[in-house]
């Protein structure tokens, strides 16, 4: 593997060229990022954002980096291999304007894979917790495992998160438990997705706390 980028995320100079979509507050506390909605919850959909990394990252890579939830209800959740459906680069100003609004990522003209691995919106996912890949476009849940991380008052300390992609197998690890694992067919749910972008979004009125990004090439 090759070290590719890499982000401590602990201060506003290490996300100036990250690209907000939506409405947040990003703020830092002791040297980490920290994200919460700047609108209220009560906007449903209109509340949640996505905060995109603009790099484009190879095919088969290694993402990495520690979270820890901070107050809850709420959902988090990371895109990768994001592009246009036609190849386009994500910012390509002939795709339609994106504002944090969930369909506009998973049923809209972008491609990407995305994992919800902290979720605690719902009534059925705060008494069952779950990590979900999905496959986009066309919001299909491709493959489920159980998540390790606590509710935030025991959550003390931040939790390693890593995502392996490689010939179309993704891995999801937490603190170097697996947590599932899931070999995309390129037929199923259409072609193998390539490289792209990652970013991390969030739903409100979640606040999570995310430091020391790295991506490595495989």
């Amino acid at each position: 593997m090759k070290l590719v980028y890499e982000n401590k995320l602990s201060c506003e100079n290490d996300v100036k060229d990250f690209v907000l979509e939506g409405s947040a507050e990003i703020y830092f506390e002791n040297g980490k990022m920290r994200m919460k909605n700047a609108l209220s919850a009560d906007l449903g959909q209109k509340s949640n954002f996505v905060y995109w990394c603009n790099e484009d990252f190879p095919s088969d890579v290694q993402i990495e980096w520690d979270f820890r939830p901070i107050e809850e209800p709420g959902l988090a959740i990371l895109f990768f291999s994001a592009k246009g459906v036609n190849g386009e680069d994500l910012f390509d100003p002939s795709l339609q304007e994106r504002d944090g609004q969930y369909n506009l990522y998973h049923s809209g003209d972008i491609n990407a894979y995305h994992v919800s691995y902290f979720r605690r919106k719902w009534d059925e996912e705060r008494g069952f917790h779950t990590c979900n890949l999905r496959k986009s476009k066309g919001f299909h849940l491709v493959v489920q495992g159980a998540d390790p991380i606590p509710n935030c008052e025991d959550a003390f300390e931040s939790y390693h998160i890593k995502l392996v992609k490689k010939d179309g197998k993704i891995d999801f690890i937490i603190d170097d438990l697996p947590v599932f694992s899931w070999q995309d067919d390129g037929k199923e749910y259409g072609p193998v997705l390539g490289g792209g972008k990652i970013g991390f979004r969030q739903m409100a009125p979640m606040i999570g706390e995310y430091s020391n990004l790295k991506v490595y090439s495989i």
